[in-house]
């Protein structure tokens, strides 16, 4: 995860409207004070539950929301799915999270989150990944991938269907499988012998050519297709 790479938006850019969603007073409290006192940031809200977060993701037109997944009334994974779907509401979802993130990290990234954050996550790294998931990229660390490859193979699914894949070229399929495995554009530029300008390029071409939403989308699509495999699968 390379979100620390990610600087903060010009004087002259408006702020990033930042959501909070979390049941927990204290938690929403400490993110608020964090966040706030940065100039590019601006917390638009915060609410305690998923079906609060749906509605202000409709009112207040957040770019990130941060969001819990363990809520009342409608948990994280339902409204990040929910917003996603709702072409009244906006904003990118960043999943809030213990060390008990097994069970959740691929429904949550299926519905539509852009990434992870542990609850107790530094400052700094909070701050970078908001920036990071608002320019475009996804949080999501090789770590957490493979426990998304690991959580997708177990389950029964149908017949992978290919003809996603029909408009990619060799080497898109390439930077495809790559991205699939964790690897930073940094580290894809290094396997294939290129700038990390041309990778950042293919990556673009890869997500407008699959309709994807962002990296994390991608690396679902690349292994329900089984363009990507599972190690040792």
């Amino acid at each position: 995860m390379n979100a620390g790479a990610v600087l903060p938006a010009g004087p002259d850019a408006a702020p990033i409207r930042v959501l909070i969603a979390d049941d927990q007073a204290l938690v929403r409290t400490g993110f608020r004070m964090i966040l706030e006192i940065e100039p590019d940031l601006e917390v638009v809200g915060d609410v305690a539950d998923g079906a609060q977060a749906l509605e202000a993701a409709r009112a207040l037109a957040p770019d990130v929301v941060l969001m819990d997944v363990r809520m009342p009334r409608m948990d994280g994974i339902a409204a990040t799915r929910a917003i996603a779907e709702d072409p009244a509401a906006t904003g990118r979802v960043v999943m809030l999270t213990t060390f008990d993130v097994d069970e959740y990290v691929y429904d949550a990234l299926q519905a539509g989150a852009s990434g992870f954050l542990l609850k107790d996550v530094q400052p700094e790294l909070l701050v970078a990944g908001i920036r990071a998931v608002h320019a475009g990229d996804s949080l999501l660390a090789p770590a957490v991938t493979r426990r998304m490859i690991e959580t997708f193979v177990a389950r029964p699914r149908a017949a992978a269907d290919s003809s996603a894949l029909a408009a990619l070229t060799e080497r898109e399929r390439e930077v495809l499988a790559l991205v699939a495995r964790g690897r930073t554009n940094g580290e894809i530029a290094r396997d294939l012998y290129v700038s990390e300008t041309t990778v950042k390029t293919h990556v673009g071409r890869v997500l407008a050519k699959l309709g994807a939403r962002d990296r994390v989308q991608a690396v679902i699509i690349a292994y329900e297709t089984g363009l990507a495999q599972a190690p040792g699968g």
